[in-house]
């Protein structure tokens, strides 16, 4: 793993994509990879892993391929109602419980202009009651059977989850497609809630530099992409949604044909179908509006910006625009797949090359971390955050960064680069596998973004066709000058001057 970082940036690799063991969950509203809102519930243990990769064409000792380390798609189920609900069944029986989660294809990217934070404001709804169960009913049944539940809110999606034992898995059921259509909105607990998330907005961004700063710096990184807005919103738009803004957008996009039901753990698929049905099964679906595109131009020409924070020391962010999987298309997939590998290879580990040469060798950096979501729904950053060690400047910190990217795109890659970068990859998705929520997560992020979850399956392979050649071109294509947008944060003048 990389150095540590200070929020709210986090070094965030393919299985946090996927995996997000809750990635998104105790309402982080400003990481590098947006990690989802959530809303204060108990909360499944969350774990970000790292998105590392690479490939070469020859295989020798010390680069065993990708595809040589499993991933295990076993014991997977997929079925679709005629209301459109999609089903994906995940069995493992290790232990007598199922995670059953609902997954809402809606998030911030899809928020009008005006209304940013309209999402997560209706995951914090959802826990207040229906029409058949109150608020107060809903916590004693979760807590009576013994489960577990929370929620999340992201670009993409917003989701809901609970774990059960697994003879209790038609209460999961029931309660969530009660609140699929169900939900009541009360004037009193519309009011509590719509305070509460814009506490939470002060609490996560408006109190904390960096946060500050990071929303910002999104902004100037991503001025056409919907991702340029945070996912809790701005605090001015926040206190302009009101209770019919969000009763209208609980009914345009909370619907089954809008939403992939996840249900992993020790279950039989067969009478797992039969109860969905009987619960979900005469749900109307909605006539769902088309999600904007989540896109964003690059090579703008070279942006730098200073940012005075009430930061102790100064902090370097650096973005290039760059493509997902998504984005990026069959016929230009392999530039994704190199890209990741490119971040490993300067910040997969303690032997990498940002971590080795810059903070232990040249001792020019404390810390330094990078990001880059490969199984995004749009376009995204390739994002670099570092701090200088006392009397380096950030001017020089971040030429010392760049050099080391110009070193990527020309200098050979050496053979235990490569074998790190894939084993990186691949043994933290078998090891997000190793839990029935991370399993899940799984399943219902990629689904939720256009993606296949089995193409998992595929993924180690695909690293291990990517060559050197490709990532060094991927590099010389997108990790340029004209497509980098930096920020340097510093603390004010004032304090400064007093160390001074």
């Amino acid at each position: 793993m990389p150095s540590s970082l200070p929020l709210p940036i986090i070094s965030l690799r393919i299985a946090c994509a996927i995996a997000m063991a809750t990635a998104l969950a105790a309402c982080q509203t400003n990481a590098i990879h947006s990690k989802p809102l959530s809303t204060t519930k108990n909360t499944v243990t969350q774990n970000t892993l790292g998105q590392s990769k690479v490939g070469h064409n020859k295989t020798t000792k010390e680069t065993q391929p990708s595809s040589a380390l499993a991933m295990d798609m076993s014991g997977r189920h997929e079925y679709q109602l005629e209301n459109g609900l999609k089903i994906v069944i995940k069995e493992d029986h290790r232990a007598p419980v199922v995670m059953t989660q609902i997954w809402y294809r809606v998030g911030s990217t899809d928020e009008p202009t005006d209304k940013g934070g309209i999402s997560h404001l209706l995951e914090h709804m959802m826990f207040k009651g229906t029409t058949d169960v109150s608020s107060d009913d809903y916590e004693r049944l979760i807590a009576k059977f013994g489960g577990v539940n929370n929620a999340f809110t992201s670009y993409d999606y917003t989701g809901y989850y609970e774990l059960f034992p697994a003879n209790r898995l038609p209460l999961a059921l029931e309660l969530e497609a009660d609140r699929m259509k169900n939900l009541t909105f009360d004037d009193k607990e519309f009011a509590k809630e719509h305070q509460v998330v814009m506490e939470e907005r002060r609490q996560r961004t408006d109190d904390n530099p960096l946060a500050k700063a990071y929303e910002s710096f999104r902004l100037l990184a991503l001025p056409d992409s919907p991702k340029g807005e945070s996912v809790i919103g701005p605090m001015n738009e926040l206190e302009s949604i009101t209770l019919s803004d969000l009763k209208s957008w609980y009914e345009t996009w909370y619907a089954p044909n809008n939403a992939t039901l996840v249900i992993v753990g020790d279950v039989e698929p067969t009478e797992v179908l039969k109860q969905v049905k009987r619960y979900f099964g005469e749900l109307s679906p909605s006539d769902l509006p088309k999600r904007p595109a989540v896109s964003q131009k690059g090579f703008r020409g070279y942006q730098k910006v200073d940012s005075e924070q009430a930061v102790q020391v100064p902090v370097l962010l650096m973005g290039y625009n760059v493509p997902s999987l998504v984005t990026a298309g069959a016929t230009d997939e392999k530039q994704a797949y190199a890209l990741s590998l490119a971040q490993d290879v300067l910040d997969g580990g303690l032997s990498a090359r940002l971590e080795s040469r810059l903070i232990r060798e040249q001792g020019l950096l404390t810390t330094v971390g990078t990001s880059y979501d490969l199984l995004d729904r749009g376009d995204g950053l390739f994002l670099i955050q570092a701090t200088p060690r006392e009397g380096v400047s950030l001017e020089q910190a971040q030429q010392a960064i760049i050099t080391e990217i110009e070193k990527l795109k020309t200098d050979p890659i050496a053979p235990d680069e490569i074998s790190r970068a894939k084993t990186n990859t691949v043994t933290g998705l078998v090891y997000a596998q190793d839990s029935m929520e991370g399993q899940a997560r799984m399943i219902g992020s990629l689904q939720s973004i256009g993606l296949d979850d089995r193409l998992l399956a595929k993924l180690p392979a695909k690293l291990d066709g990517v060559t050197i050649a490709d990532i060094q071109a991927a590099s010389k294509q997108y990790l340029v000058k004209n497509n980098l947008t930096v920020m340097h944060i510093i603390p004010p003048k004032d304090q400064t001057d007093k160390k001074n």
